[in-house]
């Protein structure tokens, strides 16, 4: 009875830990201006904690995504972002929790930047810049927006992006401007788009900031006179200290790990607070950094087992030879599906990501791409069983890695006669796989291509397998590309259009005697950069094809009576 007992007890206190383990990842945290209470936002809820650590208490429980939280100024009120009626709007709650209150209501996604005051709240969004605005149109540089903490109609802030505001007692405003696409995320970034904090005073605009670098997050010290920032300068995401007036610099942390730190707050008297390798951590100047230790006790809101029936959510997909089958592309992972019914067969099952979906000519294997062991590689399915016919209702699917290389290898298609696959490596050389000798060749040399984005290169097999129609830069550069046609044996290559603009998706028609494609060479087109206008062109490779594409529909059938007489002579020659 005794072993009984201990091991009762070991198991008690072994889901008691379980359930209050450590959290990580926790995003967003923001703490109060009393500097007392940190919220933040953790599995698509938002918690509370105690600056100095402790148990976290949630303050939203909805199935939706919550997240972006931001105290008003008086530390009564928490805003936030929740998807819970479709695209992110702006919530206000009592900071101790409670139903919220939904303040935005546009289709567009709504984040909050800042409390302007106890009663207004700015938020980011894409919805419509003045008709004065000279900012390069794009979704990148969203508008700020005003809208009180009762709901009402918002009004135009700044038509200029800022994000994240940091507003002093003055009504100064901090923020760090956006100039370009690049990732938020990315880390060591240095270019003309990198960002700069800059300050609002009275309609003025200072630029603040001039590192090479990234530079983040301004929040404003007590003093009213200087802030703390985020910036790389010196090498990760640190923290540092600016007086405006002498532009002096110091810095308070000296992380050197991979993961920078994100996400930085202040309270009134100079608490910072901010997130770091998955934690929340707290720093006053001239002190160490304190790790909030946190705990979470909730309970499983993941359930291990969702039935659901989709009719949308597949990013990509492909139609099976017979017409039957469409294999997809849903989360990540590849499944197939029947036409006529709704049966559906889940092909992989792994935490990576597969795209590139492609059925072979017999419709017995699939070839795509994945992204396993940190690099994408290229993977054939096929229907293990010889006497079953198509994937929806197979028993079982073997799976063979066709790809073994340190390099990216994306984009598979099978030929035609389904021998080979063509693909992409290190995202521009054509190379292609023979499945019975898993030889690999190269068709089309890197250099001839440039994939700036996903999905921007291309290729497409003739219906003979004897050659490819491939994106190229010739002419034009990386952004004006042509159309090769390269031998499958990557003996020969031609640029099939030299334009100089841009010639791009080429598709083989008619049999493989001509060649459909998109140019912008004629529509209307800003030669400085964007704002081209494509139409649709036809190439022919063959003369009779060319001559037969422009008669009538009576011309045409005069020349099929013509065609039939010189084949029955023919024939009856032979005869003789």
């Amino acid at each position: 009875m005794k072993k009984l007992f201990l091991s009762a007890a070991f198991l008690a206190a072994s889901l008691a830990s379980q359930a209050q383990q450590a959290p990580l990842w926790m995003r967003y945290p923001a703490i109060s201006p009393d500097g007392k209470t940190i919220v933040f936002s953790y599995k698509g809820d938002i918690y509370s904690v105690p600056a100095t650590g402790g148990e976290a208490r949630q303050l939203t429980t909805n199935a939706a995504h919550d997240s972006y939280p931001i105290w008003s100024p008086d530390g009564k009120k928490i805003a936030f972002a929740s998807n819970r009626e479709g695209s992110f709007d702006v919530y206000v709650m009592s900071a101790h929790g409670g139903a919220p209150t939904r303040i935005t209501t546009n289709s567009e996604r709504e984040i909050p930047v800042a409390f302007k005051d106890n009663d207004h709240v700015l938020f980011s969004a894409n919805i419509m810049p003045t008709a004065e605005s000279n900012l390069f149109a794009s979704r990148e540089f969203s508008q700020v927006y005003e809208v009180s903490t009762q709901g009402g109609r918002p009004k135009l802030y700044s038509v200029i992006p800022m994000e994240d505001i940091s507003i002093n007692a003055k009504g100064q405003v901090l923020y760090h401007d956006s100039k370009g696409y690049e990732d938020q995320w990315r880390k060591h970034h240095t270019s003309p788009i990198t960002r700069d904090i800059w300050m609002l005073d009275n309609g003025k605009y200072q630029k603040i900031t001039a590192f090479k670098g990234e530079d983040r997050t301004p929040v404003w010290a007590a003093d009213g006179e200087s802030f703390y920032y985020l910036s790389e300068q010196a090498g990760s995401f640190n923290i540092y200290h600016r007086n405006i007036a002498t532009g002096k610099d110091v810095q308070l942390t000296h992380e050197k790990k991979k993961n920078p730190i994100r996400f930085l707050t202040s309270s009134a008297d100079g608490l910072l607070c901010y997130g770091y390798d998955g934690e929340i951590y707290t720093v006053k100047e001239g002190a160490q950094p304190q790790k909030v230790n946190i705990s979470i006790t909730a309970d499983n809101d993941e359930p291990s087992l969702v039935r659901q029936v989709r009719s949308w959510g597949a990013t990509e997909i492909a139609l099976s030879p017979d017409a039957k089958e469409v294999a997809f592309v849903m989360h990540g992972d590849v499944y197939v599906t029947s036409t006529e019914y709704k049966t559906t067969k889940r092909i992989t099952d792994t935490p990576q990501q597969e795209r590139n979906v492609s059925f072979s000519p017999d419709g017995r294997s699939l070839v795509y791409a994945s992204e396993r062991n940190g690099v994408w590689q290229i993977y054939q399915a096929k229907i293990k069983n010889e006497k079953e016919k198509n994937f929806t209702y197979c028993t079982d699917v073997e799976e063979e890695q066709l790809t073994k290389t340190n390099m990216t290898s994306q984009y598979p298609a099978y030929s035609p006669d389904g021998k080979e696959v063509a693909f992409y490596e290190d995202r521009a050389t054509l190379r292609i796989i023979n499945l019975k000798t898993k030889d690999v060749r190269t068709v089309l040399d890197g250099k001839y291509n440039y994939s700036y984005s996903d999905g921007d290169i291309w290729f497409e097999w003739s219906p003979d397998s004897k050659w490819l129609l491939c994106s190229y830069i010739g002419n034009g550069g990386w952004n004006n590309t042509d159309i090769a046609l390269v031998k499958a044996d990557g003996k020969e290559m031609h640029n099939l259009t030299n334009s100089g603009y841009s010639d791009s998706n080429g598709k083989w028609v008619l049999g493989g005697k001509a060649m459909l494609f998109e140019s912008d060479r004629a529509g209307y087109r800003s030669h400085g950069s964007w704002g081209a206008e494509s139409d649709a062109y036809l190439m022919f490779f063959d003369l009779d094809a060319y001559d037969r594409f422009r008669m009538s529909k009576e011309e045409l059938e005069l020349a099929e009576v013509n065609k039939d007489e010189k084949e029955k002579k023919a024939d009856e020659k032979e005869e003789k």
